[in-house]
């Protein structure tokens, strides 16, 4: 039986039903209905990026979680906000990554993957909804501001760079 099929079954009431107790049960259904009846994408975007640097830089602690930033915004990713507000966040990932090896050093290979793998990411939707010019400059820092880290990062990073954004040598 099909999910259409399923749900066929049911009166509008009923389904409504359904949905209130999905959202009162699952913090992920809450978020998406809350968002979707009030897309406040600004304040969800600055929530976003504040609980994306909370992971790596923690108030309490030390303790990188890499895995959870890219959970945080794959969430808001389903929330399917703006091209413009995705990249954004996304490319937050990308600076507080490269802000995190400038701050405490060398870090490891699957950092460095993470952190480019996102770059290539953002990348790609930055060009697909033409927003080049609207994060040209913090491309451009991003890959200033790893000159000189390890692994061959800041060569992925220009690589990804020159493949993606419109170069410009003034």
């Amino acid at each position: 039986m099909t999910l259409k099929k399923y749900l066929s079954q049911f009166t509008k009431e009923q389904l409504v039903g359904q949905i209130l107790e999905l959202h009162k049960k699952y913090k992920d259904v809450k978020e998406y209905y809350e968002f979707s009846i009030n897309p406040d994408v600004a304040s969800k975007r600055m929530n976003v990026k504040e609980a994306v640097r909370e992971c790596f830089y923690p108030k309490r602690g030390f303790k990188l979680r890499l895995k959870d930033a890219r959970e945080i915004i794959s969430g808001f990713k389903k929330l399917e906000p703006d091209a413009e507000s995705l990249a954004d966040v996304m490319l937050y990932y990308v600076e507080c990554g490269v802000q995190f090896t400038n701050d405490f050093g060398d870090i490891d290979e699957p950092f460095y993957n993470s952190i480019a793998r996102m770059f290539v990411d953002t990348a790609k939707l930055i060009q697909d909804n033409g927003l080049n010019e609207l994060f040209l400059t913090r491309a451009e820092k991003i890959v200033k501001d790893s000159d000189g880290i390890g692994w061959g990062f800041h060569d992925a990073l220009l690589d990804i760079y020159y493949n993606y954004f419109e170069y410009d040598d003034e």
